[in-house]
């Protein structure tokens, strides 16, 4: 979560990176997924801020967005088709 908040910030400063309101919700390392909750404006934002990361400590990363929806409920729905939740 901090690497995303650090590339939010770099992007669109403290300002920017805090109108998109970024939360935390899930985080299954295990999985290699997490559920991020956003509202609505900062839905480009997040999704930019996650595609210039490219490392993590020493790991070279690639993150990808599995799913958006309108609410936590209907993600973890979507979520389930495709794999387990």
């Amino acid at each position: 979560m901090n690497k995303i908040w650090n590339s939010l910030t770099r992007l669109y400063g403290e300002y920017g990176a805090s109108k998109a309101n970024l939360v935390l919700i899930d985080y299954k390392p295990e999985e290699g997924f997490a559920i991020l909750r956003c509202n609505n404006n900062g839905i480009l934002m997040v999704r930019a801020a996650i595609a210039i990361i490219t490392q993590i400590r020493e790991a070279q990363v690639a993150i990808h967005v599995l799913a958006i929806s309108g609410t936590i409920k209907a993600l973890r729905r979507k979520l389930s088709q495709t794999q387990n939740v």
